[in-house]
């Protein structure tokens, strides 16, 4: 079994493990790219406590879910985006999510992994990786 995207598979795997009332979830392998977008989405309040555990292979992150989240999804493929079109044009955001306040765009920037919010914040674009609500 070949993996070609991990951080689509994480996302599904949350996802799923919240559909089902899951206390937990393990994704792996893990990856630097996961962790950021797992810190994100433990900012805005989606997930609670994870950790990374050596296996002494590719990493195991175990998360704790807090039933807050309905969808979560890698952006494929990775659309750039400038910060102009974060501001002016929200059809982004209008694809992704369901509704104006609900939910948050996960995008890497050259200033690191953040939701869309924070970069509108720092006048930056960057790469859109995700969308959880």
């Amino acid at each position: 079994m070949v993996m070609m995207d991990t951080l689509a598979n994480a996302l599904a795997a949350i996802t799923n493990a919240e559909m089902r009332r899951k206390s937990e979830v393990v994704i792996w392998p893990a990856s630097k790219l996961i962790i950021r977008v797992l810190r994100v989405m433990q900012r805005y309040g989606y997930i609670g406590e994870f950790e990374y555990v050596d296996d002494g292979r590719w990493g195991k992150i175990v998360v704790q879910l807090l039933g807050r989240i309905n969808k979560a999804g890698a952006i494929k493929p990775r659309w750039p985006v400038t910060y102009r079109e974060l501001v002016t044009m929200p059809h982004w955001l209008r694809r992704f999510l369901p509704s104006r306040d609900i939910g948050i765009l996960i995008i890497s920037t050259s200033q690191g992994v953040m939701s869309h919010r924070e970069a509108i914040e720092r006048r930056i674009g960057g790469v859109l990786l995700a969308y959880v609500y």
